[in-house]
Parts: C-alpha cells; structure tokens; sequence
C-alpha cells in the first residue's frame, strides 16, 4: 500500500467513524477470526498510526496496529436507490435540477466541479455526513482495493 493510499484510508475511516463503519481486519491474531468489526477509534502519530475495533463475542485486543491492514466494508456508489437518492435530496435540501441519480451512481467525485460552483458549502457538508451514514464509497475505494464491495451475500450493516 503506498503512502497515499494509506493517507487516504485513514482520512476515509476517519470520516466514517461515527456512522458505525463495519471493517475486514488482516494480520496477527486477526487471521484466525474473519468478523466483521466495528471501528471505534482511529489514531494518528506522526508517521504511526493504529485503529480499534470492537466485535461483541470476540475481539483479540481490539487494536490494530497497522491500518493497511483494515478494510472497511462500502456500498458502491452504484448502488443507491431511487428512493435513497431522493431521501438524499430532501435531508440536505437539494434541490438542484442538474444533479440526478445517475450523477451520484456514477460516484460524487465526479461531481466536484458543480458541487464547487453550484452547491453551498452547508449543504456539501450534509451531502458527505449522509453518504457516509448510508456507506457509499464516494472516494473510490473499492477500485482501488482499500474496501470491500458490500453486497447481499456480505452486508455487515443488515438489521
């Protein structure tokens, strides 16, 4: 994993860790057991930096030293219903006719030019909370092998 990559995964996990993000973990005594975890801390220390996670019938330690060894578990952005992307849409007031599901579906950081220009920071702000609340990888992710494609047969986030 280069540095970027690493940079980009902490940031990534940083901004979900109030949503519950569910993640993979590789490495040490983690190898033996394939749950998924709860992210419950991220921390950063120079270079350094580690993560906890919580898992209620087994957690060996709870930290992980090393977060190139953590993958968080996302919907891709293809993914969003209809219904969602209109539950987007009224939660954080868009009313923009130029944006549609397809624009969202295809990933927002396509969008970035018109967020820039069109959108108000507000309501930017709500927009991310709200695809990191649902688990969408807006940053591409998944394509880059930094998170693991959520789907029907994996979904840690099922009720």
């Amino acid at each position: 994993m280069t540095q970027q990559d690493k940079e980009l995964l902490l940031r990534d996990l940083s901004a979900r860790l109030p949503y519950g993000v569910m993640v993979s973990v590789q490495g040490g005594e983690f190898d033996s057991y394939k749950y998924p975890y709860q992210l419950t801390a991220v921390s950063k220390f120079g270079l350094d930096s580690f993560c906890k996670v919580y898992h209620p019938i087994y957690t060996p330690f709870g930290v992980v030293p090393n977060v190139e060894d953590i993958k968080p578990y996302l919907r891709p952005m293809s993914s969003m219903t209809e219904e969602e992307f209109e539950k987007l849409k009224e939660y954080s007031g868009l009313v923009y006719d130029q944006l549609d599901l397809a624009s969202f579906q295809d990933g927002a950081y396509k969008c970035l030019d018109f967020y820039l220009n069109e959108v108000p920071a507000d309501v930017v702000i709500l927009v991310f909370d709200w695809l990191n609340a649902h688990h969408f990888d807006y940053r591409g992710l998944i394509e880059r092998g930094l998170a693991i494609k959520v789907t029907e047969s994996n979904n840690p986030y099922k009720e």
